[in-house]
């Protein structure tokens, strides 16, 4: 509605969620938190993406996944897309390599991405686990805040994916420089306080 265009307008970005957004989704939730696995509709979601992106960075479940997926991408007329996923996790990881399944101009590649190639210190899953949203929010204020540790690392490597596809950097390796370099300026922090500002200003 007005909220997302205002914060999309003034901040640059926008939290759309799928239930509200996708109608066949939303009857589709309660079926997937019955089965407690993933299924089909963690793929098919962002697949039918309402917004009809052309440029995504989409997380899957399996490694045998991300060339299929990327090759379903390909046909839909996605212009730029990384399909990915590491160890289990539907991101690009920190502590080891991530299957990389890419979409550009029609073809599909599919590679690894190794952390180390980026000076990205490994890590534990551990390190990077909270217990509950508010722990996850004093995270991200961390973050942004200049705080540097794993944190920083995976987040600066999925928006440095994230700026790739989007036409913005030549490589992951300098879209994970770009990312750092929006935190370390505070253009990274003052995009979330003004989404933050618009969201409540439109609440209340």
């Amino acid at each position: 509605g007005e909220t997302l265009t205002n914060c999309l307008d003034k901040a640059g970005l926008c939290f759309c969620f799928a239930q509200a957004h996708h109608p066949a989704m939303k009857h589709a939730a309660p079926i997937r938190a019955a089965l407690g696995i993933p299924t089909i509709f963690n793929i098919l979601g962002p697949l039918t993406n309402p917004a009809g992106a052309t440029r995504q960075v989409m997380g899957v479940f399996s490694h045998d996944l991300t060339e299929p997926i990327a090759k379903v991408l390909a046909n839909l007329g996605a212009e730029h897309a990384m399909v990915v996923h590491g160890k289990g996790l539907d991101e690009l990881i920190t502590w080891g390599k991530t299957r990389v399944s890419s979409v550009e101009n029609g073809e599909v590649r599919t590679y690894d991405v190794n952390p180390a190639e980026f000076g990205i210190k490994p890590c534990r899953v551990e390190d990077l686990q909270v217990d509950s949203s508010a722990a996850s929010a004093a995270v991200i204020e961390k973050i942004l805040g200049g705080d540097k540790g794993p944190a920083r690392d995976i987040v600066c490597l999925n928006a440095g994916a994230a700026l790739l596809v989007g036409g913005i950097a030549k490589d992951l390796a300098t879209g994970y420089a770009l990312a750092q370099h929006a935190i370390d300026t505070g253009k990274a922090k003052a995009a979330l306080d003004q989404l933050i500002a618009i969201t409540q200003a439109d609440m209340s």
